[in-house]
């Protein structure tokens, strides 16, 4: 009797955004509403160890040798020995959490001058007893110091940057909890308050003559951002309310033009920016979910969006069989497959395929398609060819956990049933559950997913409540695959 064949299949490689996870969260503050959120890192951040410390001495003299991150209120950063910290701890972020409404409100220079212990932190946010209490900011402020962290060890992994570019704290503690629920795991998020350090970060100079039209995209971070969300004005040299905005976005449309631009601001001069930009009226009711929906449709992590140059969309693809059926129109010998195939080389040239494939985690095609310039029907051919090969490799794709084969939904839903919850925490802890959903077609399961974390029944709870909710909807839908 001839023996089975054997099905082969293609192994799923996680693109884990942050391979140096923040180990420790240490807390020192007079504000007992801040030590009190250590209890909000534990349930949201289960792989983080959270210390409260109460002395001066234990602060300063702190030593770690995993990547930590120091908390600190306004009365106890000016009396600890920061340098010492970060002469004991090799991947450390100092954190600054103020009250103070003259730093929530100030760019570094004037709050570094009236509050001199504000220099001494890598980030500063802003809490409130109203609406930025520490609770609902605490695990964003931790999720910055680790992409900071990660962003300044340099990874080898090809980044994925939101970069923000806010003078004020109090907007980015309004801000980054959106979007890091946007985001979850997949890209970092670098928050800059000058001219010049936005400079450093894009082309790795602080003034314009500076960049080399050779070298800078070596020099910078700028290959890596994906995204970027300024204000009109902060600090530059030393005026602090220049329109410093104005050159940044100049800069960014001569040298990286496949970035979206958004514009965060109420001024009136924002308008002149409206040809360029899309423009959030900061601090506005609902504004944050306009930008949500923004994101989404221009970042790569939402629908594939196909756009004529006036802005009017012609296509909304959720999933890679959509941009591969799309193909077929934009390659016939017509008006309509012509304009088609002007658009997408357009996408090609802005890596708007590659970028929407990393979001959706088919990490190794978006590498092999992000430095192809081809044109015309050649970059239909070429789409066409490794599409099709992606997906027929999609049914055979696994996703293992602890050595148990996931191929389907319901097979996912047997391995959260059977497994103990801590064999399951990692996967959930890296997105790396809801990247598979997104690789295999569920991407509204995945978008659910990506703000769970815990551990322990509840986690398991959580997780099969949801998958197995979709996993009904999709069958009703006939998209089970």
């Amino acid at each position: 009797m001839a023996a089975k064949k054997q099905r082969a299949e293609f192994p799923f490689i996680p693109r884990i955004i942050n391979p140096l996870k923040a180990g420790t969260a240490v807390i020192f503050a007079a504000d007992m509403r801040i030590r009190e959120s250590a209890q909000i890192l534990n349930e949201n951040m289960p792989w983080l160890k959270t210390e409260i410390l109460y002395s001066l001495k234990s602060a300063s003299d702190y030593k770690s040798d995993r990547s930590t991150v120091f908390i600190f209120d306004d009365t106890a950063l000016p009396l600890v020995d920061t340098k010492k910290i970060r002469r004991n701890n090799r991947d450390a972020v100092v954190v600054l959490l103020s009250s103070n409404p003259f730093i929530h409100r100030s760019p570094p220079q004037p709050a570094q001058k009236k509050y001199p212990y504000t220099a001494k932190a890598d980030l500063v946010f802003a809490y409130s007893t109203t609406s930025l209490v520490p609770p609902l900011i605490i695990t964003s402020v931790v999720r910055a110091a680790e992409d900071l962290i990660n962003i300044r060890k340099s990874s080898k992994v090809r980044r994925f940057i939101f970069l923000v570019v806010d003078d004020e704290p109090r907007w980015l503690s309004q801000f980054l909890p959106t979007l890091y629920n946007i985001i979850g795991q997949r890209a970092d998020v670098m928050t800059t308050r000058t001219y010049e350090e936005t400079m450093r970060f894009l082309f790795g100079v602080e003034e314009e003559s500076q960049i080399s039209s050779r070298e800078y995209r070596a020099r910078g971070h700028g290959e890596d951002v994906v995204f970027l969300i300024a204000d009109i004005f902060f600090p530059k040299g030393k005026q602090f309310d220049s329109d410093a905005g104005r050159d940044l976005v100049r800069l960014i449309t001569r040298y990286y033009p496949r970035i979206p631009i958004t514009i965060a601001s109420k001024a009136k001069e924002a308008n002149d920016f409206k040809d360029k930009a899309f423009l959030l009226p900061k601090g506005d009711p609902g504004s944050l979910q306009k930008l949500k929906d923004y994101f989404l449709d221009n970042s790569g992590m939402g629908d594939f969006l196909i756009r004529t140059q006036d802005g009017r969309e012609l296509h909304r693809i959720k999933n890679i069989h959509g941009i591969y059926q799309i193909l077929f129109a934009a390659g016939k010998n017509s008006r309509k497959g012509r304009e088609l195939r002007e658009i997408l080389e357009s996408y090609a040239q802005k890596d708007k395929f590659s970028t929407w494939l990393h979001m959706h985690s088919y990490r190794e095609l978006g590498d092999l398609l992000r430095p192809k310039r081809s044109q015309g029907r050649q970059l239909i051919s070429l789409l066409k060819k490794h599409l099709k090969k992606e997906i027929s490799q999609l049914s055979a794709t696994p996703l293992t956990i602890d050595g148990a084969k996931v191929f389907s939904l319901q097979d996912l839903l047997d391995v959260l049933q059977t497994l103990p919850p801590e064999r399951i925490q990692p996967f959930s802890d890296n997105d790396i559950i809801s990247s598979w959903l997104d690789r295999k077609g569920y991407s509204e399961l995945a978008e659910e997913l990506r703000p769970i974390h815990g551990a322990g029944k509840r986690l398991s709870e959580t997780l099969m409540s949801v998958i197995g909710k979709w996993h009904n909807l999709y069958k009703q839908r006939d998209l089970c695959l």
